[in-house]
């Protein structure tokens, strides 16, 4: 399998995102599937960088963790997996959670705890 990962700003993330999926604006990850000589599928992964920092920092995840869930969700969708309908996306997450564990990283779709009210403050000294 031959996988292109790039790495791109916002505008052309959302030129991408409106051309292949008719939605005007950037997106986090996006998968474009192709097939070599062997029957063996590959394709493109395209990150947006900026859509990753902000979510990642939105959802108080490591920004090492969100990119490598992404990283996986593209690469499941290079083998053919959907989220479309309730039950591809319970088989779609259950494999990104077991890869992600073997990556040594957490269920990304664990619920995050809630922001303490009053974080605890060093004691000065």
């Amino acid at each position: 399998m031959r996988v292109v990962l790039r790495f791109v700003e916002e505008a052309e993330s959302r030129a991408l995102n409106r051309r292949h999926r008719r939605k005007d604006h950037p997106t986090n990850v996006l998968s474009f599937v192709y097939d070599d000589e062997h029957s063996a599928r590959g394709g493109d992964i395209v990150l947006c960088a900026s859509v990753l920092r902000r979510e990642a920092v939105q959802q108080g995840k490591p920004l090492a963790a969100h990119c490598a869930h992404l990283v996986v969700h593209g690469m499941l969708h290079l083998q053919g997996y959907s989220h479309e309908k309730a039950a591809e996306a319970a088989r779609m997450e259950a494999q990104e959670i077991a890869i992600l564990a073997g990556l040594g990283f957490g269920n990304p779709y664990a619920a995050l705890p809630a922001p303490a009210a009053n974080p605890p403050r060093r004691a000065r000294r």
